[in-house]
């Protein structure tokens, strides 16, 4: 499966990498060199742990060159009454009694904590293409499954400040 990403997704992506590779990459191989000069490599933490986050780093640039690689680039489609994708949308949770403002977003930017849902995960499924006051049901599993109703949506965009998930 090929995640679904914008131009911005993969802009925000090279960036990533850039940094990752130019700035921070000679960094944490100085660190790995100046903590090899500690002594024996197999007592120093130390080393260990500049090994273990120039591993990370790279295992990151790998993450991201192949997100890149594999990527469906989706031009972002509004439509005038409907969620569409950057859309910022009020639900109300009928089984909670509560609502929340949530901003469909792409898998790469999805923050739940923060109200960022993906498009891609069961409450995003649920409102892409809903309209105002459409009451829809969240599928979380084969058992599990609740109804939100839109209350309001507020047109958004493909918003550059907002930033690509981490690990």
């Amino acid at each position: 499966m090929y995640d679904e990403l914008t131009a911005v997704d993969i802009k925000k992506m090279e960036e990533e990498i850039r940094y990752r590779q130019e700035e921070l990459g000679p960094v944490l191989l100085a660190e790995m060199k100046r903590t090899r000069e500690f002594g024996d490599l197999s007592e120093n933490a130390e080393y260990k742990e500049a090994k273990r986050e120039k591993r990370r780093n790279e295992g990151r640039i790998r993450y991201l060159q192949n997100m890149i690689r594999t990527a469906n680039v989706i031009d972002v489609e509004q439509k005038a009454d409907c969620v569409s994708l950057f859309d910022w949308v009020t639900v109300y949770n009928e089984e909670r009694g509560q609502e929340k403002k949530i901003q469909i977003v792409t898998t790469l930017r999805q923050d739940a904590l923060k109200g960022f849902v993906s498009k891609e995960s069961p409450l995003g499924i649920a409102v892409m293409g809903a309209k105002v006051g459409d009451r829809v049901t969240v599928q979380v599993n084969e058992t599990r499954s609740y109804i939100v109703e839109i209350r309001k949506i507020e047109k958004g965009t493909d918003n550059e400040d907002l930033p690509i998930s981490g690990y």
